[in-house]
C-alpha cells in the first residue's frame, strides 16, 4: 500500500488526540498534527505544524493550502466542530480530500435546530418547543442551537427563568423537553454506498466538562440500530459519524444531537477492535470495507495524562536493575520503554547494578534480553558504583537509591534522577 499523508487540524483537541491514537501506528499513514494555538499537540504529534492562522482569518485558505502543499497532504481529518463546518463549505477549494461526511450533513448536524427540522416527524425526537409561550411543564432544557458537548446548557426550571435566559444569550437556542434518564452516545460507520456498516451504544457513566470519562460498550439493541438506519436515511453521512439519545421520563430514548466527527470518547470502538477513524480512510482510498465483530465488553476510564519536557541533553545511561529495572519483583515497564528509546535513539545504556545473584540468569528470567544494555557493571555490595564508572560529560544515572545518586552527582557532576521520574524522560511524540 502507498504511503498517504494525514492532517489533523486543530490537532490538540479531544477529537484531534483520539485521531492520533487511532492513526499513528498505522504502517501506510504519515501523521500530520497543525494548530492555530500550540496545545497538548505539541507534545504527541512528531510532525507538528504551528502558527496556522485561525478560521477567522481573511487569508486562512490560501496559508492553509501552502501548508497542505508543502507537506505533501493527501487528506484532512477536522477534528473541532466549528473547524468541520468551515472546512467543509471550502472544501472545494482545499487542496487535500476532507474526511468527513458531505456538507449537507456536516451543516445540518452542526445546528440542533436543523438537525431537529429535517428528522421532523421521528419519534425519537424530544419534546421541542418554539417559544416560552408553548411551554407547559417544567423544567425543560435550554442550549444553543450551535454548540458541542454540553457547552451553554441549562436545566430551567420556571418561566421566568426561562424568558431571562432567551433574552440574555445572543445565539439561538432550542427549547426543548427535559430528559432525566441516562445518556448514551452512538458511535456509527457510513460507507460510500450510503450503508450504516457499524452502530455501536455506549453509556456516559461520568462526564467532565462535557466530555465522557468513564464509558462502557452496550449490548446491541434494535431499537438503536433502527434510530441510526432513519437518521442515515435522511441525513446522508459518509465515513465516522455519532449520536446521542438520553432517555425520558417514560424510559424511550429521545435525540440529543448528532455529530459528522470522531468522538472523544471513541476509543472504546478501537479497544474493541473496529478503528472508526481508519476505516473512514479505507474508505475515502475506495476500499471494499470488511468490519470485524467487535469484542462485547470495554469499559474505558480518562484522565490527564502527564507529558514533560526536560532540558536536559544526555549521550548515555547508566541505569540500576533492583527496584529500579524491576520493581517489586516485577518489570518496570515505564524503565523498559526509556531504553528502548534510548536505543532508538542511538544513546549507550549500560546496566550498572550491586547484584548478588547472576544479573544475567536474572535478566533472562524476567524475560529481558542482556543484549539491550551496550555493557553490564555487576560489582559487589562491599563495592561503590562511582568507583566503577567513567561517565561522559552528558551521562545520565537512574537509581532508586538517594545515597547512590547523591555520590554521582558529587563525584561526576552527572544528572540523577530516581526512579519516579523516569516517567518525565518518555518522548510521546509520534
Amino acid at each position: 500500500m502507498e504511503q498517504i499523508n494525514i492532517m489533523v487540524f486543530p490537532c490538540g483537541s479531544e477529537i484531534g488526540l483520539e485521531l492520533h491514537r487511532s492513526l499513528k501506528d498505522i504502517r501506510f499513514i504519515n501523521l500530520f498534527g497543525a494548530s492555530s494555538v500550540d496545545d497538548h499537540g505539541v507534545w504527541v504529534y512528531k510532525n507538528y505544524i504551528g502558527s496556522m492562522p485561525f478560521i477567522t482569518a481573511d487569508d486562512f485558505i490560501r496559508k492553509f493550502n501552502e501548508c497542505i502543499d508543502e507537506n505533501h497532504i493527501d487528506y484532512i481529518f477536522p477534528a473541532l466542530d466549528n473547524v468541520i463546518a468551515f472546512l467543509s463549505r471550502h472544501r472545494d477549494e482545499l487542496h487535500a480530500e476532507l474526511l468527513t461526511s458531505p456538507d449537507d450533513a456536516v451543516q445540518v448536524c452542526r445546528s440542533k435546530s436543523k438537525t431537529y427540522s429535517r428528522l421532523d416527524g421521528c419519534d425519537f425526537l424530544p419534546g421541542i418547543y418554539k417559544s416560552a409561550d408553548e411551554v407547559k411543564d417544567y423544567p425543560v432544557i435550554i442550549k444553543p442551537a450551535e454548540s458541542q458537548g454540553s457547552q451553554g446548557f441549562m436545566i430551567v426550571k420556571d418561566e421566568q427563568a426561562l424568558r431571562y435566559e432567551l433574552s440574555s444569550r445572543q445565539e439561538e437556542q432550542v427549547i426543548c423537553e427535559y430528559l432525566p434518564g441516562e445518556e448514551y452516545t452512538i458511535d456509527c460507520f457510513t460507507d460510500k454506498d450510503g450503508r450504516v456498516r457499524y452502530v455501536s451504544s455506549r453509556n456516559r457513566n461520568r462526564i467532565k466538562n462535557g466530555i465522557s470519562v468513564n464509558s462502557t460498550l452496550q449490548k446491541p439493541e434494535k431499537r438503536i440500530f433502527e434510530i441510526a438506519e432513519i437518521i442515515n436515511s435522511k441525513i446522508k453521512f459518509r465515513g465516522v459519524w455519532f449520536f446521542q439519545l438520553k432517555r425520558n421520563v417514560r424510559g424511550e430514548y429521545r435525540l440529543l444531537e448528532c455529530a459528522t466527527r470522531v468522538a472523544g470518547t471513541m476509543c472504546v470502538e478501537r479497544a474493541a477492535g473496529v478503528n472508526l477513524a481508519l476505516l473512514t480512510v479505507f474508505d475515502a482510498l475506495g476500499y471494499e470495507l470488511n468490519i470485524p465483530k467487535p469484542l462485547s465488553s470495554v469499559t474505558v476510564d480518562r484522565a490527564l495524562c502527564n507529558v514533560f519536557k526536560l532540558d536536559l541533553d544526555y549521550d548515555e545511561v547508566y541505569m540500576d536493575f533492583d527496584d529500579t529495572l524491576v520493581v517489586h519483583d516485577r518489570v518496570n515497564f515505564t524503565a523498559l520503554r526509556f531504553i528502548y528509546q534510548c536505543i532508538e535513539q542511538g544513546k549507550r545504556v549500560v546496566l550498572l547494578t550491586r547484584h548478588e545473584t547472576d544479573i544475567i540468569s536474572d535478566l533472562r528470567a524476567k524475560r529481558l534480553s542482556p543484549e539491550m544494555f551496550d555493557e553490564i557493571i555487576c560489582i559487589a555490595r562491599s563495592q561503590r558504583k562511582i568507583d566503577n564508572v567513567r561517565p561522559s560529560a552528558k551521562a545520565l544515572f537512574i537509581d532508586d537509591s538517594f545515597a547512590e545518586r547523591k555520590a554521582m552527582s558529587e563525584a561526576y557532576g552527572t544528572v540523577c534522577l530516581g526512579v519516579d521520574a523516569v516517567e518525565a524522560l518518555i518522548d510521546e511524540r509520534q
